[in-house]
């Protein structure tokens, strides 16, 4: 029987590692026994932080949603009620987006949350 040489599965291997760690500093980008446990790590943080950008990103909006609605004499938790007294289901991020861009519209959701509260 013939002898099998890995050296090209290892080669190949390697080389997706080393792709993964391109741009890692000193030894950890081009040094397969550094480089293999910082790829490692390294997916481990970005399957953790997909979960927690849709946190980060929800916390912005109400952060967004809370400022824009004190001119109108409303906190934030006031502002969902009244949306939802009212009937109105237009989500945070969509929310968040009206009232960075578009004033008028988002100043009638406000006064229409704030009508129903009172209501």
């Amino acid at each position: 029987m013939s002898r099998v040489k890995r050296g090209v599965t290892a080669h190949a291997k390697h080389k997706k590692v080393y792709k993964a760690a391109k741009g890692f500093y000193g030894r950890r980008k081009n040094t397969i026994r550094a480089a293999k446990p910082a790829v490692e790590k390294a997916m481990q943080y970005a399957f953790r932080d997909r979960k927690r950008k849709k946190r980060t990103f929800r916390a912005l909006w109400i952060q967004r949603l809370n400022a824009a609605v004190r001119p109108f004499g409303l906190t934030y938790s006031r502002f969902i009620d009244g949306l939802a007294k009212s009937g109105v289901t237009v989500d945070r991020k969509v929310l968040s987006d009206l009232a960075i861009n578009e004033p008028a519209s988002f100043q009638a959701i406000a006064e229409k949350a704030k009508a129903a509260l009172a209501a």
